[in-house]
């Protein structure tokens, strides 16, 4: 009998058998309102009309065809409308997979572009499970543990966590912008070092917003000492924060943008973005992969796109987001475990702490696992795995939120704070 990975380990386990919206259907009979979007990717919710119609559409006509060999109009107009949703001067794409192999394509040419070999990346960043990407990832040691020795040349500057530094968020990003100044004094010089690359909000480290101006203070110092920006969008953009991309709450502009998860409503598909010079830095024979650019996810990110669109996707996770916050927020003040609601749109984290501030796992779990037995699926992320992460499809309406907040609140009631 065949079996999955012993390491395939499930938060859930549901199996399910079909989805609508932000529900699904298991193999047991129940239905559940699923916050968890594939982490981030069911952007559309699951099985939308138009995204389903557009790969149908698709299936008929091409199913794959390498953009290195014979490209596709698909790919094509993709291209256009992607690029009309970056900043200024980022109109040139390569086409990946998944978020790790984006992500390594965009150090990779960083490193080209500017001859230099160091990376400096965020503390409790996630970038993914291959080796550049896991040597980049410090959300928990789970991604690279046993992969040692990872791969070098990569410096760690603190991202500003004002919750858990303790401070305020204008003294959270001073000192942090300090400390990368030191970094650059000490460990990576900048005469050395090919780019920063950031998450705006950190995903797998706990969903944690970067804090007004500390983007902006990267940008300055990417500009002062000639090296690059990578903003990694793979989980917050797409319209996810309520806005597409979500540096776009901040005053900056990044010089590279990865993105994939919710880019295609569940196809798997990735892309960086870059302005063509910098593109045309990357050397010969730099980028490429089997399935990157494939027919049949640039038709779902395509419809995608509409969906997200014509449906008024952005302005809807802007207001959901803001209905989750203040009924979480209101929920914080019933319970002590309760220690930071935080978030944009629909990317919003609960983290639990005991009393004495220190991060309480234990509760969270308990709490993840009573909100499944009453009906919502959620995950769990941070280094200490006690913050709850709410990631519903962007089309989660008021009453849905409604719904998912009251199950939460009845998890606390059973749980309690210990």
């Amino acid at each position: 009998m065949g079996k999955l990975s012993p390491r395939i380990t499930p938060v859930s386990d549901a199996v399910a058998t079909r989805g609508e919206g932000v529900w699904l259907e298991t193999t047991d009979g129940r239905r559940y309102l699923d916050f968890t979007a594939g982490i981030g990717v069911t952007s559309t919710g699951h099985a939308h009309p138009k995204v389903v119609e557009a790969v149908r559409e698709q299936a008929g006509r091409i199913l794959h065809s390498h953009y290195n060999v014979v490209q596709h109009a698909p790919m094509h107009e993709l291209t256009e409308r992607l690029a009309d949703k970056m900043p200024a001067g980022l109109d040139t794409l390569f086409y990946s997979t998944a978020g790790t192999e984006a992500v390594e394509s965009a150090m990779r040419m960083a490193r080209q572009y500017t001859q230099r070999p160091r990376i400096i990346a965020m503390q409790g960043g996630y970038h993914g499970r291959t080796v550049g990407s896991a040597a980049l990832t410090t959300s928990g040691t789970a991604f690279h543990a046993g992969l040692q020795p990872l791969m070098p040349g990569v410096a760690f500057a603190p991202f500003p966590h004002a919750y858990r530094y303790g401070w305020d968020a204008k003294a959270t990003t001073e000192f942090c912008l300090q400390e990368l100044d030191h970094l650059l004094a000490t460990q990576s010089s900048p005469a050395d070092t090919a780019a920063i690359l950031v998450e705006p909000i950190l995903g797998e480290g706990g969903y944690v917003p970067a804090t007004d101006g500390f983007l902006e203070g990267l940008r300055e110092r990417c500009d002062a000492h000639g090296m690059l920006l990578i903003m990694d969008e793979v989980q917050s953009g797409v319209g996810r924060t309520g806005r597409f991309w979500g540096h776009q709450h901040h005053d900056v502009v990044p010089d590279m943008i990865v993105t994939a998860k919710g880019l295609a409503s569940g196809v798997p598909i990735s892309a960086v973005a870059a302005s063509f010079e910098v593109m045309d830095g990357a050397w010969a024979g730099s980028q490429g992969g089997t399935y990157g650019g494939n027919a049949l996810a640039c038709a779902a990110a395509l419809a995608t796109l509409d969906v997200i669109e014509e449906e008024g996707l952005m302005d809807n996770a802007a207001r959901r987001g803001e209905q989750l916050q203040a009924r979480l927020r209101s929920l914080a003040g019933e319970h002590a475990s309760i220690g930071d609601v935080r978030g944009r749109g629909l990317m919003v984290g609960l983290e639990l702490s005991d009393e004495d501030g220190n991060p309480a796992p234990s509760v969270a779990g308990a709490v993840h696992r009573a909100a499944e037995e009453r009906g919502l699926l959620l995950l769990m992320c941070g280094p200490y795995k006690n913050v709850i992460r709410f990631v519903p499809g962007l089309v989660v309406d008021e009453s849905e939120i409604d719904r998912a907040a009251d199950i939460v609140a009845e998890a606390f009631d059973t749980v309690g704070d210990a």
